[in-house]
């Protein structure tokens, strides 16, 4: 029997794995900021942007089922170390690289860094915390990752406002120094359990897995630039679903599989998983469009900007918090619905938002999201935890992130398309000659600088109502996305009578 970790300690062993998931979490949006500096600064055109974004997301996709897999054969501390000093090694790499290829590049390291973070991470909670606790770690676990996505613009635009470029680069090397340290000091030791072989390893099912995924992400980033319909686009589309059903078949006879598909069997799992990947395919809408509708259409910074985004992780901490006691008293299938209705609540009032809405509105319609998607994702993720057998932790956690990531790509494409479409169906440029009609119909941030050169109001009121437009079709489909989730949720997720998850011992720390 191992002994129970005191309090205190575990609490700092949490604030280690925080530090790791947070630096992850900003530099998911902080390179998004930096993106016109290394355009001019390194001459990058459009297509090299947009791999300077793809890259990391790319391989931040593709590698978390083997990392799941790896960290439950050769010790969650040790893989979670190995990632973490990749992370910070790519990024002085990346401080002082001097073409656009070397930060496409570094940024591709940086991607698979993160990748060995993430899921171990969340797989090491279950060792270190009792079940009592574990949803209040969950809590602040998410709470971190979820921070890093506004506060990126933050950090980014402080940063290129005093340093240059290469400081979103170097910002990142002491936040992984202080996590290695701080792992070294706090997080478990990996026990013989972890480093137990019993079958070979799947490299077969892996490279099914990696290239069924990388074309299926690959194809996805396309579509902004491309279209749906581009053979650019269906070609990859069609190879990762012809991939990944084989990969499946190849699961369900491997000895040691990557995805675990019995885990699907258990109802907490499968919905646990469905709730908290829908739930953040609305929330990642939100950050897709709100951002671009601060600083486009009401002209705030990128300081700015992410600042007005936090009341959503206000209001997703509170009802983090809320969450831990409501579920042990009217169960998850309670709780869970009622935070996709708020969250779509929430996603409803914002449709109202207009060009000339004050920043109060978005405040509070932010807020009611954030408290939203608190009650969902913090019991969905406890579910999921709950339904992992021990040894198999870093696995489960690795599915369950690697289908909110691919999820999350998958919808920021679907819904980047939908406002895109909306904003051309009513950005009116007749009156412009072509390359500046061009110009305004790609993006708001263009029509803006047009209407800037040429004095012309009235092409900036259609741009921005544009904008608009297609930001109100985009939350209508997370707001309907979060209800139907809802109705599901009622109907398949276990409520208190479900059998009780496994009652593992927390290790020493």
């Amino acid at each position: 029997m191992v002994e129970t970790v005191r309090s205190a300690r575990r609490w700092w062993a949490l604030g280690a794995l925080v530090a790791s998931v947070l630096v992850v979490g900003l530099d998911g949006t902080v390179i998004n900021v930096a993106l016109p500096t290394l355009a001019r600064e390194l001459d990058a055109g459009n297509e090299q942007l947009l791999w300077i974004s793809g890259g990391y997301l790319l391989a931040f996709s593709v590698a978390m089922l083997p990392v799941g897999r790896l960290g439950d054969r050769l010790g969650h501390r040790r893989v979670l170390t190995a990632g973490v000093a990749l992370f910070g090694a790519a990024s002085l790499a990346g401080a002082f690289t001097g073409s656009a290829g070397g930060v496409i590049a570094v940024r591709t390291a940086m991607g698979l860094g993160a990748a060995m973070i993430m899921p171990v991470s969340m797989a090491l909670l279950s060792r270190i915390f009792p079940a009592a606790e574990v949803p209040r770690a969950i809590a602040v676990w998410t709470a971190a990752a979820a921070l890093g996505m506004p506060a990126g613009p933050v950090v980014g635009g402080w940063l290129l406002n005093h340093f240059w470029w290469g400081s979103v680069f170097l910002f990142n090397v002491p936040v992984a120094a202080a996590a290695l340290l701080a792992g070294a000091l706090l997080l478990p030791a990996d026990g013989p359990r972890a480093r137990t072989r019993t079958a070979p390893f799947d490299w077969a099912g892996a490279l099914l897995g990696t290239v069924g995924t990388t074309a299926l992400v690959y194809g996805t980033i396309l579509v902004p630039a491309d279209g749906w319909t581009s053979p650019a686009v269906l070609g990859p589309l069609a190879a990762a679903a012809l991939l990944l059903v084989i990969f499946v078949r190849r699961q369900r006879r491997a000895a040691e599989p990557l995805v675990d598909l019995a885990l699907f069997a258990d109802r907490r799992f499968s919905w646990g998983t469905l709730t908290a990947v829908f739930g953040n395919f609305a929330v990642m809408g939100i950050l897709f469009v709100v951002p671009q509708y601060l600083e486009a259409v009401q002209g705030y910074d990128a300081f700015g900007t992410g600042l007005r985004v936090l009341p959503l992780i206000g209001g997703l901490m509170v009802s983090a918090a809320l969450s831990e006691g409501l579920v042990p008293r009217i169960g998850a299938r309670a709780v869970v619905p009622a935070g996709l209705v708020l969250l779509a609540a929430g996603v409803f009032l914002g449709t109202r938002a207009a060009p000339d809405s004050g920043y109060g509105f978005t405040a509070f319609w932010l807020s009611v999201v954030g408290v939203g998607f608190g009650l969902v994702i913090v019991p969905s993720t406890s579910l999921v935890m709950a339904a992992i057998p021990e040894e198999r932790t870093g696995v489960g956690t690795s599915v369950l992130e690697t289908l909110q990531q691919v999820g999350g790509v998958l919808g920021v494409a679907a819904l980047g398309s939908l406002l895109s479409a909306g904003y051309l169906a009513r950005i009116d440029v007749t009156a412009l000659p072509g390359p500046a009609a061009a110009t305004a119909r790609d993006s708001v941030t263009g029509a803006a600088a047009v209407a800037t050169e040429l004095h012309d109001t009235a092409l900036l009121s259609s741009a921005h109502g544009a904008f608009v437009h297609g930001m109100e079709l985009v939350l209508v489909a997370s707001g309907a996305t979060a209800l139907l989730t809802a109705v599901l949720a009622v109907v398949f997720l276990p409520g208190r009578a479900a059998r009780p998850g496994r009652a593992a011992e927390p290790v020493a720390v």
